[in-house]
């Protein structure tokens, strides 16, 4: 048994890595999307992964003082116009100052008064030492002492008006601070995303989250990512169709809004194998009417672009070509 054991058991361990060998060598079938992805519907097109947004973009709104939330008056969904409020920041600070200075403003505005008293009182001193003077009475250095306080009473009167303006303006300083306190709307639109809730520290400047994402949804655009080696093909009166990723029914025209001019490497990505990650790509941006779809800002769509086979001469339109065809016929 021991002669025969040994070989048995090699015989037996080739033919499993063989085994092991031929089973691991099989190709596995490609796993199939959760959904069928839309299908283009021109005869050539240029297709592009467009994600849908505000048609006035995506507005963070931030503040320009920092400090703790002490109302929030709108929810996420809010419709609101230009200029109402959004949040305040707590200015309780801001009210005290504001008391302060209006003390302040009330007391240069007596110290005013008192100067010009003072200096109607040198004036009428000045006037009666130049009839002394005629008379011989007084001595020409009291004559010019006299006109030397007119001098300084003016001065001081002038001063005296100086701080009034500076104090002013200080109270409307702080009087527009309160003002700022309050974050209200650029325009009118939609409260998309609020990441902000009473109690909170709103920081100054720009955050990595902003507080508040707001945009007018009406219409609402897609912004599509177009290779860069497809971006001559793109027209602006081309024929344009998007599809909502996830459902290829829900599917809506396109209307060409604008070319952003410059060309940025591309970030977006759809997760294809052969997809090129070192391209640059052509936002194209396209505005549709929501209406009824069940359509979300933020989410991405796929959109196919009427376009010039890559044999067409450059320059030359989708519309030309078909012209071109039926003469040809």
């Amino acid at each position: 048994m021991r002669k025969y054991l040994l070989p048995v058991l090699s015989v037996f361990g080739i033919g499993f890595a063989i085994l092991t060998v031929l089973t691991g060598s099989k190709s596995l079938p490609p796993s199939q999307p959760v959904v069928d992805p839309g299908e283009p519907p021109f005869r050539s097109s240029v297709a592009g992964a467009g994600i849908v947004e505000a048609n006035t973009e995506n507005i963070a709104i931030g503040t320009i003082i920092p400090g703790v939330v002490s109302e929030i008056h709108v929810s996420v969904g809010s419709r609101v116009n230009a200029h109402d409020p959004l949040f305040k920041i707590d200015d309780r600070d801001l009210k005290a100052q504001h008391v302060i200075r209006q003390t302040a403003l009330r007391v240069a505005k007596a110290n005013v008064r008192v100067e010009k008293a003072q200096l109607d009182d040198v004036k009428d001193q000045l006037v009666k030492a130049e009839i002394l003077s005629q008379k011989k009475v007084i001595s020409a250095d009291e004559l010019d002492r006299r006109r030397y306080a007119v001098q300084i009473a003016r001065a001081r009167f002038d001063r005296a008006r100086a701080e009034v303006a500076s104090v002013r303006a200080q109270v409307k300083e702080t009087e527009t601070n309160l003002d700022r306190v309050i974050v209200r709307a650029p325009c009118d639109g939609k409260v998309l995303q609020s990441k902000i809730h009473i109690g909170e520290f709103a920081p100054a400047g720009v955050t990595q989250t902003p507080l508040m994402l707001f945009g007018s949804t009406e219409p609402l655009n897609v912004r599509v990512d177009v290779d860069e080696n497809d971006a001559w093909r793109v027209y602006p009166d081309a024929t344009a169709v998007a599809f909502l990723r996830g459902n290829r029914n829900i599917k809506t025209p396109l209307k060409f809004v604008r070319f952003e001019p410059y060309v940025i490497p591309k970030k977006s990505l759809t997760g294809d194998s052969t997809e090129r990650v070192d391209t640059r790509v052509l936002q194209v941006i396209y505005s549709f009417e929501r209406h009824d779809l069940p359509i979300f800002t933020g989410q991405q769509m796929d959109v196919f672009i009427e376009a010039p086979d890559r044999a067409t001469p450059p320059g030359a339109t989708p519309q030309a070509v078909g012209e071109k065809t039926q003469e040809a016929r």
